[in-house]
């Protein structure tokens, strides 16, 4: 397991100085703020309303039995939606000027199951410094039943796992909620990397947190409908959540067309600003209801470069980035579709699960 202290990229390049450049130009010609601003708060009040009317509707209504799988459904929809627009854009400070609105949004991490503190050494440090990394990037370390990386072991299940996979994602919360948050917090390692235990008030966000959120997904449902139903139409909420958080962010980086990196040394042999291109892909640029719903998420190429900048901009900036990549001969990739995203992240898992040729 490399030391991620150690480990470094090259020295920052032209490449990246251009993009710098590029991008603070859009943002002085165009006199706007980096941060999300008014139509952040639109986003987030539309998905956010969409939770509770689910929610509501589930859960203090009584809805049919034709209607209770829709709306458990659409639950688990507006519960990614809250991941995807609220609070990834949080947790990377880029939502609003002030940081303790930035750390009240973040909260929502903990709301919605999971933990604000984890997530931020997870994705921010973790993921965003070392993308696609063996070793370091801790979305690559999905135990022994998924292979996502060539540098990975291979063992014989593995080759059925385009086909499983999407059960694992449906499930993928459960582990999240009950068990990966937990043994974070009580070991300080993540992915077999060292991090500091929260203490004092990030622990109590932390406990807080977990209460309020086991609260409302299982004590006042359960208290309101003690029927065997309940466990059908919760994991039918849960399954709808988990492919659609763990197919989304598998998209842009567990495909054949990003770049895997297995460390050599302590210097790794790109800048970080090409390596952050060069490892990920993005896709369905041309669809504006994706970049909503997905919080952006479709354009990772920017928000891999950019992290501080919020979703909002992210649609009239890749044109910019791509402009600097083709410049400075730097790959740039885009699937057209969703589904052709979907086929690319088939075909990695399919070839990853083969024998080595």
């Amino acid at each position: 397991m490399p030391d991620r202290a150690r480990v470094t990229f090259l020295p920052a390049s032209p490449f990246h100085a251009d993009l710098k450049g590029r991008v603070d130009a859009y943002f002085i010609s165009t006199n706007r703020s980096p941060r999300g601003g008014w139509r952040l708060a639109l986003e987030s009040a539309a998905v956010i309303g969409w939770f509770l009317a689910s929610y509501l509707l589930l859960v203090l209504g009584h809805p049919s039995a034709w209607l209770a799988p829709l709306l458990a459904v659409s639950l688990g929809l507006a519960w990614a939606g809250i991941g995807f627009v609220v609070m990834h854009d949080a947790n990377h400070g880029s939502s609003a000027k002030r940081p303790a609105w930035n750390r009240l949004f973040a909260f929502s991490a903990d709301l919605i199951g999971g933990a604000g503190v984890v997530w931020r050494q997870k994705h921010n440090v973790l993921h965003h410094t070392f993308t696609n990394v063996l070793g370091l990037d801790s979305d690559l370390e999905t135990g022994s039943l998924l292979r996502l990386a060539p540098g990975q072991p291979r063992r014989r299940g593995h080759r059925f796992q385009h086909l499983y996979a999407w059960g694992l994602y449906l499930v993928f919360p459960l582990r999240w909620f009950l068990i990966d948050d937990f043994r974070d917090v009580l070991t300080g390692r993540i992915g077999g990397q060292p991090f500091q235990r929260p203490r004092g008030g990030a622990l109590a966000a932390f406990v807080a947190g977990k209460v309020i959120f086991f609260g409302w997904a299982v004590v006042l449902p359960l208290a309101l409908h003690p029927t065997p139903w309940f466990i059908p139409i919760a994991l039918l909420t849960i399954g709808t959540l988990g492919v659609t958080l763990a197919t989304v962010f598998q998209l842009a980086h567990a495909v054949g067309e990003a770049d895997f990196v297995e460390p050599a040394g302590e210097r790794l042999a790109t800048d970080w600003a090409t390596h952050q291109v060069t490892t990920t892909v993005d896709f369905a640029r041309g669809s504006r209801l994706a970049a909503w719903y997905l919080g952006g998420l479709n354009f990772q190429v920017v928000h891999h470069l950019f992290p501080k900048v919020s979703h909002v901009h992210y649609r009239a900036l890749a044109p910019l980035v791509e402009q600097a990549c083709r410049q400075h001969g730097v790959r740039y990739l885009a699937w057209p579709t969703v589904s052709a995203a979907l086929g690319a992240h088939f075909r990695w898992l399919e070839l990853m699960g083969q024998p080595a040729r």
